[in-house]
């Protein structure tokens, strides 16, 4: 990926990148970033020496037909790992299993706490369960990052980016050593999510919103629903006076007629 994908998106995008001395040179670490666009898992590695390694949802390894085998192929081939999202508390066990592993090895394990892209670029609240568990599990620093612009360049539904330049800001380490051994301690987790969360929002300069993005995505799917119900509500009623003023005028045609007729 560095020398395929990485250099040509660095040539094309000359992505401006502050904080690169706050990435440790060897071992564990844990980067913690915004989520605004399914580039972001591109830019952010293109721009290390070091190999970041991602959960990615499994649908992206086992959707048939040449596309689906493809998108396989390169996940597989940038060392991606999949997670089935079908069960909650499933996928979020292998999650975290799969982010231990990775930093037991010594490498970088990249993960977004919103859990999804944000659906308005605004900052959402982290969610505790994959986060801060894989932190105190693996003992790894969590280093923030903030990606900038990245979901004006590719929105999402759009096939093509735009060429612009996108940001990277990496804040400085997160020692989380003194909660070592309460990784099932859920005020201890919000605690660590919050933190982390705090600094990302100082790195990316966004808004923070005090909820999940999931639920703000089902907020804004129902909303798109009922206006869309609304619409062809109105429309049934439009087409309902335009047909009701229609036969009206045809009944006083009928009559008018009616009258000519007896005179």
């Amino acid at each position: 990926m560095k020398v395929t994908i990485g250099g040509s998106l660095k040539l094309a995008f000359r992505p401006w990148v502050e904080g690169l001395e706050h990435i440790p040179a060897d071992g564990p670490a844990i980067l913690a970033s915004n989520h605004l666009s399914f580039s972001d898992s591109f830019f952010l590695p293109a721009v290390l020496d070091r190999k970041v390694t991602f959960i990615a949802k499994a649908e992206y390894f086992n959707t048939p037909g040449i596309k689906g085998r493809l998108t396989a192929a390169f996940f597989k081939g940038v060392g991606q790992l999949p997670v089935d999202r079908s069960g909650a508390r499933g996928a979020g066990e292998a999650a975290i299993k799969s982010g231990i592993e990775v930093l037991e090895r010594g490498e970088l394990f990249g993960i977004y706490p919103e859990g999804t892209r944000s659906p308005d670029g605004r900052l959402y609240r982290g969610k505790p369960g994959g986060l801060a568990r894989v932190a105190l599990a693996a003992g790894a620093p969590v280093v923030p990052v903030a990606m900038i612009d990245t979901e004006k360049i590719q929105p999402p539904g759009q096939v093509m980016p735009k060429l612009m330049r996108p940001g990277i800001r990496i804040g400085k380490p997160l020692d989380f050593s003194r909660y070592q051994g309460m990784e099932h301690d859920r005020f201890v987790l919000r605690a660590v999510t919050d933190e982390v969360m705090y600094e990302i929002m100082k790195l990316s300069g966004q808004e923070y919103v005090d909820m999940y993005a999931t639920a703000m995505k089902r907020q804004l799917a129902e909303a798109a629903k009922a206006e869309k119900a609304a619409k062809g509500d109105k429309a049934t009623k439009g087409d309902k006076a335009t047909k009701g003023d229609k036969a009206a005028k045809d009944d006083k045609a009928a009559k008018a007629g009616k009258d000519r007729a007896g005179t």
